[in-house]
């Protein structure tokens, strides 16, 4: 693993507003700062953590430990390479239709989470629409080299939407907890949990290294991010939201304790078509297509996998269904639930916010005296 300390971690300590500072060696009542990274955890991203507590070597086993976690959740969520010794998500879907396949704990786990956000957002956050997604994610790869060589790409036919959206189901999906076994009854339905994923993982390290030696932390799962505790001097947590159109943060966001924030956007995986058209990675189950209604959905909510369900679910939903979402979700929960939506001027949904430049902004009423603005 490459774990880079000091200056790269400073970079992602920035989206944190926080600060970086190299490890030194301390009296036992001296608050000491530990950063640390790596790049190569998994899930195609970087894995960062920063914890103030009184001893070093600790804070570097916390970190240790969640980098060896984040490993092995890309390794059992992976839908596209097969690892020695584990049965993954590739090995789920490689055997619909065949046979059930024995899986950890954790797939059980993170698949009835995402059941439970597909009943709960009406179908709108759907892991079983593999086949749909993966048909995207080629024409992406390939529309993406294309764009670069500066020739046009290609989207797919209506007649291959629909025939990619048909497999689908959560009653072809059978989950086994006694005999810890997941089935796919039918050979073209697939999972492809990418919008739980790191979500998923953030919470379970979070649970993992949680303990009262820590003064307090944050966890930065590919910007997923995982507050643990308070800070020492009664500040907030602040949160900044990437620009979706360009450079730099948009605005940032105020959270106390230990709290969640996650972001989807637009603006990482796309390629524009020969029609003109961007189409990014989030997939409205509607249209079939990539959702046009935002840049950017963020979510601040205690549970990580949560945050990750919702950011996505609100991405393709209007903002009164997912402020009804949101209500839905604290009601059951008993956790409060709040957004930020970024998106064209043209596309307000007659809500109430501000504009910032290119985009519109609106959000959640409690985030109000919670939002630092430019």
């Amino acid at each position: 693993m490459k774990n880079i300390n000091r200056i790269t971690a400073c970079l992602i300590a920035a989206l944190l507003l926080g600060g970086c500072s190299q490890d030194q060696p301390a009296a036992s009542n001296e608050l000491l700062e530990y950063s640390n990274l790596s790049y190569d955890a998994g899930f195609d991203t970087v894995y960062a953590y920063t914890e103030f507590s009184y001893e070093l070597q600790p804070m570097k086993d916390r970190f240790d430990t969640g980098v060896a976690m984040f490993s092995r959740f890309n390794d059992l969520f992976d839908i596209y390479h097969d690892y020695e010794g584990t049965s993954n998500l590739k090995t789920i879907n490689d055997n619909a239709g065949i046979a059930p396949v024995k899986v950890s704990p954790e797939i059980i786990a993170m698949l009835k989470q995402a059941k439970h956000f597909y009943e709960l957002s009406d179908g709108e956050f759907d892991v079983t629409m593999g086949n749909l997604l993966h048909l995207w994610h080629t024409y992406r790869e390939a529309g993406i080299t294309a764009n670069e060589n500066g020739t046009p790409a290609a989207v797919p036919s209506s007649e291959e939407l629909e025939a990619a959206f048909a497999c689908r189901g959560w009653d072809k999906i059978e989950i086994n907890e006694a005999e810890s076994t997941v089935y796919i009854t039918d050979p073209c339905v697939s999972l492809d949990v990418g919008g739980i994923a790191k979500g998923f993982a953030a919470e379970e390290i979070a649970d993992a290294i949680d303990s009262d030696d820590i003064a307090y932390a944050n966890i930065n799962a590919g910007r997923n991010i995982r507050t643990l505790h308070d800070k020492t001097d009664g500040s907030p947590w602040r949160i900044a939201i990437q620009n979706p159109l360009g450079e730099g943060a948009v605005i940032v966001v105020e959270m106390d304790g230990s709290s969640s924030f996650v972001t989807s956007g637009d603006y990482e995986r796309f390629y524009t078509g020969e029609d003109g058209i961007r189409y990014h990675h989030i997939i409205d189950p509607t249209t079939q297509k990539p959702s046009d209604l935002y840049h950017s959905v963020s979510i601040v909510t205690k549970d990580s996998g949560a945050a990750d369900c919702l950011s996505t679910a609100l991405f393709t939903m209007s903002v009164e269904d997912g402020k009804k979402l949101l209500a839905a979700y604290t009601k059951e929960s008993g956790d409060a639930c709040e957004a930020v939506w970024m998106m064209d001027p043209d596309k307000t949904q007659d809500q109430e916010g501000r504009t910032v430049g290119d985009l519109f902004i609106t959000y959640t009423e409690n985030l109000e005296g919670r939002i630092i603005w430019p």
